[in-house]
């Protein structure tokens, strides 16, 4: 079972995520969008995508530096494990949270707009469930660890367990001893990666980092060439009729 686990599960998850990403991108080009609800309803969805997407961003950062960076290495440029556990705990909560409440009223926001409602899928509504689950389930581990109990360092087991992988050497003796409740988080957020490619989620695979060396795009009034009629300031009424000298006058512009 331990193997089953901590090797077999965390290899097949993630060979899902790398193929179904290189599938999605080669057949499915047109489907890799968000499916932007933003013209159906534009006020709700201003406070909750900023909430969500900067909570995520910390969040994906604080796990970046937890699992990948060795403690040895954060202790060698002076930052100890009580300033390194107060600073992840603090910071990691207010990303957590954050991350919770924008997905919730965006969950909330789908829900009660019509429009939005109808033009959410199955497959929408799976991914929201699955990403409410490790939200929630990582925030319960980090409470019940850090505030109701006397804290727990997954530095020294979790993290070398997590880069074993990438080594090709997997410890599932290693997780023995983890909390359950960081254990249920870990499986389900590989449970998402798994699912990950096959939901709008995909699109932050595509960072529009070309915009920012893109050239302008240049805007340019109408201009008078000879032989083109020009155009009038607004409204000035219909030509005058004839006059007595037999040519139309206009108004002057």
């Amino acid at each position: 079972m331990k193997v089953l686990l901590w090797v077999v599960f965390p290899y097949l998850c993630l060979t899902i995520l790398v193929g179904g990403v290189i599938w999605r991108y080669k057949y499915d080009k047109f489907g890799w969008t968000t499916r932007s609800s933003q013209l159906y309803e534009n006020r709700i969805l201003r406070w909750g995508s900023p909430l969500f997407h900067v909570g995520v961003i910390m969040v994906l950062f604080g796990h970046i530096g937890g699992l990948l960076v060795p403690k040895a290495w954060t202790e060698a440029v002076g930052i100890t494990e009580h300033i390194y556990h107060l600073s992840a705990v603090f910071i990691g909560t207010v990303a957590g949270l954050c991350t919770l409440i924008g997905l919730s009223i965006l969950v909330l926001r789908r829900r009660l707009t019509g429009p939005v409602f109808a033009a959410t899928t199955k497959n929408d509504k799976a991914m929201y469930l699955v990403l409410l689950g490790v939200i929630v389930l990582g925030l319960l581990a980090t409470l019940k660890a850090n505030v109701a109990g006397d804290g727990y360092d997954y530095r020294e087991t979790i993290s070398p367990w997590f880069r074993s992988l990438f080594y090709l050497r997997p410890d599932p003796d290693i997780m023995a001893g983890v909390p359950v409740s960081f254990q249920f988080h870990i499986l389900a957020a590989f449970a998402l990666f798994a699912f990950w490619p096959f939901t709008r989620l995909v699109h932050a695979f595509s960072a529009p980092i070309g915009y920012l060396t893109r050239p302008y795009v240049v805007y340019r009034s109408r201009d008078t060439r000879p032989g083109l009629r020009p155009s009038r300031p607004g409204w000035e009424g219909p030509p005058r009729a004839p006059t007595a000298g037999g040519s139309p006058t206009r108004s002057r512009r």
